[in-house]
């Protein structure tokens, strides 16, 4: 029992001996001390639940959509730092939900208590530890007042302001480490502005007429520095004096308060009325008449827009007599009213013509009325989008009834809007940011159309334009754009105008040398359809069939292809670093001499898939299955091969060392080629078209036989029965 004493007491001593040797550390030490730990206290409490967030997301199943809250502190950030568009999973764990909230609000309420003891008691728990504290000129506590204006404002508002503004308009835009550095060079020099003080006080000290001062010793305010907080015998500025104040001794100082004069607007005015009165009178007159000039250009305003509205609709009107089927007009007529229809500012003409597009036979009248779209801009596509859904879904109604003539006629009106909207992309190719043509059908249809449509819009610049579950299949889109630059003139930032094509079907479209570059095609449908030589770096491809695609050449380097289907796909020569291929589906698949080193693909299917010279070093293949496929040449080197299927592989030249083969299914996989039974000279196995195994660890392997464990063993492989 003593010795517990004892041993509390020595901890005790030790840990005061602790504090007092860093209280007896210079101030401006422990305030730079103090402060690092406040800002880590901050980090951390944000760093932590993310991280955990990250790593219950990458090993649950998410079952819930993402807090609406998260996403929006999300896009400011986005938009804030110039960050590109993020692949932000729609569904996650409901745990790492509730830690990614955390990670948002508990650096708030950790700041929040932070400024509150701060205001309240003068010291924050770091700046308790460090013997730190801050206070007014008569050593008071700040209050909040005057801590938000010295933290929120002065300490950090104002320096992260003035770098954020430099880097925004510096050439070094939008690099975040460039951010950083000027963020850390505005906050250093806003902290050694104190050097430049008599009193070692910082700009944001001196906004907000605080001190910090050694919690340990006592002060006496001096006169003639310090500006008065609560007392009234403390003279303004009146410094603390830098020698501690002895206990023992009693100070009485005796300072006549100064007042301060206010300005006495009352008396001014009895003194001056005559000013007064002049004021009141030309105010009054300026409000009066400011009152009866708004009023009257409101009414002349509103009466001229009722004016054109009205001309709009008699013209409109007038014009739609002279369309109808009972107006006796000659075509010419027809086509010079058609023309004028393109011509008034009104919903209904836009809505008119586009009802004739899908009524008039005529081919004269049709292709004016093409003519007289196209004039009207990018306005119309709104009723031309509505006009497709509507005919489509009828199309779909009439497909298997018993009137032919009916089918054709649908068919006819939904080429003629499939033709109107490709022509406008074409047009305004480049300018089609923000254009909406979701569930659009603009694929091929089955007609007897001696004409009929196909999508052709090579070399168009559709940027930004939002093609969301809409019909393209068999569009010939060669070398199409489909992201720029925003208003900023630079990539990789948040106004990037980037396409989305989320659920779009794309079957046997021709997507050869297009740019998909980090656009949203997650659940797009791109069977049998040719991405050659295309860039889809960065891609968002989660759960998107592209069976039997040909994708020979591409850029795919960190595309997201999870729980995506590449069944049959040609991924010849294609580039596929850092790709996410976790639970993807690539049966049967051709990725002769494709790189996939640093690649996702946990859990994913490769049986029967032909991957020879393909590059996967340091690639994660984590309880993939890569049966009956052919690895020859294949680069495994420090690849992880846990829980791995290979069986009856053929790994004949393949390179495994520095792999991680932990429970790797080795049961029938071909390590080197067997001899003929009929060669009479056997060559050496080294000689052989066999895999590189030295140095590598098959302890863990299973189901080796024993011609793998002998050629192991004799080519420099380590197993537990290898002598």
């Amino acid at each position: 029992m003593a010795n517990s004493t004892v041993r509390r007491s020595v901890n005790r001593d030790r840990r005061r001996a602790g504090q007092e040797k860093s209280k007896s550390l210079p101030l401006i030490t422990r305030r730079f001390a103090a402060w690092t730990v406040e800002v880590s206290l901050i980090i951390t409490s944000a760093v932590v639940p993310f991280g955990l967030g990250v790593y219950t997301q990458a090993r649950t199943e998410g079952t819930q959509p993402i807090n609406p809250v998260l996403a929006i502190a999300e896009d400011a950030i986005t938009t804030t730092l110039a960050l590109p568009p993020s692949n932000r999973p729609q569904q996650v764990a409901p745990l790492t939900n509730w830690l990614w909230t955390g990670a948002l609000v508990a650096p708030i309420i950790l700041s929040s208590w932070q400024l509150y003891l701060l205001a309240k008691t003068g010291s924050t728990l770091p700046k308790r530890w460090f013997g730190v504290r801050v206070v007014t000129a008569a050593g008071n506590p700040a209050g909040m007042r005057r801590i938000l204006l010295r933290e929120v404002v002065g300490a950090w508002g104002v320096p992260l302001l003035v770098a954020y503004i430099l880097w925004h308009f510096s050439s070094t835009f939008p690099s975040l480490g460039m951010l950083a550095g000027f963020s850390l060079l505005t906050l250093l020099g806003e902290g050694i502005s104190a050097r430049f003080n008599r009193y070692r006080r910082c700009w944001h000290d001196l906004l907000a007429g605080t001190y910090v001062v050694d919690a340990n010793r006592s002060y006496a305010a001096l006169l003639g520095n310090l500006r008065p907080a609560t007392s009234p015998l403390i003279s303004q500025y009146a410094p603390y004096a830098a020698h501690p104040v002895s206990p023992t001794v009693t100070m009485a100082t005796a300072v006549l308060p100064r007042k301060r004069q206010k300005p006495d607007w009352w008396r001014w005015m009895r003194r001056n009325p005559g000013f007064v009165i002049l004021f009141i009178t030309l105010s009054s007159m300026a409000a009066v008449l400011g009152t009866l000039v708004g009023t009257q250009v409101y009414i002349q305003t509103q009466a001229n827009q009722r004016q054109l509205r009205q001309q709009n609709s008699q013209q409109f009107l007038e014009l739609v007599q002279k369309l109808s089927d009972n107006a006796p007009t000659t075509v010419e007529e027809r086509r010079k009213a058609i023309t004028a229809l393109g011509t008034i500012n009104d919903p209904q003409a836009l809505q008119m013509l586009v009802d004739l597009l899908g009524q008039e036979t005529d081919p004269l009248l049709l292709d004016t009325i093409q003519q007289t779209i196209a004039s009207t801009g990018l306005r119309v596509i709104p009723h031309l989008r509505r006009s497709n859904q509507s005919i489509a879904n009828a199309l779909d109604y009439v497909r298997y009834s018993s009137k032919p003539e009916e089918l054709t006629l649908h068919q006819q009106r939904l080429e003629a809007t499939q033709r109107a909207i490709a022509n406008l992309l074409s047009i305004y190719s480049g300018h089609l940011n923000g254009v909406d043509l979701s569930r659009t059908i603009l694929g091929e249809n089955l007609t007897d159309s001696a004409l009929p449509f196909a999508l052709f819009l090579d070399n168009v610049n559709l940027s930004g334009i939002q093609l969301r579950g809409a019909n393209l299949n068999q569009g010939s889109l060669r070398g199409t754009q489909w992201r720029s630059v925003g208003e900023d003139r630079r990539w990789n930032t948040a106004d990037d105008r980037i396409a989305d094509l989320s659920d779009a079907q794309l079957k046997a479209a021709n997507l050869t040398e297009a740019n998909l570059s980090r656009i949203a095609m997650h659940g797009a449908n791109l069977t049998h359809a040719i991405l050659n030589r295309a860039n889809l770096a960065g891609t968002n491809l989660m759960g998107a069939n592209l069976s039997s695609t040909q994708i020979v050449g591409a850029n795919l380097q960190d595309v997201v292809l999870e729980n995506a289907s590449l069944t049959g796909t040609d991924l010849a020569a294609a580039d596929l670093s850092r790709a996410n291929l976790r639970a993807a589906r690539l049966g049967r698949a051709s990725a002769l001499g494709t790189q996939l080193q640093y690649a996702n693909a946990t859990a994913s299917d490769w049986r029967g898939a032909d991957l020879s010279g393909a590059d996967l070093s340091h690639a994660n293949l984590k309880d993939a299955d890569l049966s009956d496929s052919r690895l020859s040449g294949v680069s495994f080197r420090n690849a992880q091969l846990q829980n791995t299927n290979l069986r009856n592989a053929d790994l004949r030249k393949a390179d495994l060392r520095g792999a991680q083969l932990v429970q790797t299914d080795m049961q029938g996989a071909i390590l080197f080629k067997s001899p003929s039974p009929d060669q009479f000279i056997q060559a050496p196995p080294e000689a052989m078209l066999s895999a590189i195994i030295e140095g590598v660890d098959f302890s863990n392997a299973k189901n080796l036989d024993a011609k793998q464990l002998a050629y192991i063993c004799t080519q420099g492989g380590r197993h537990p029965r290898c002598p």
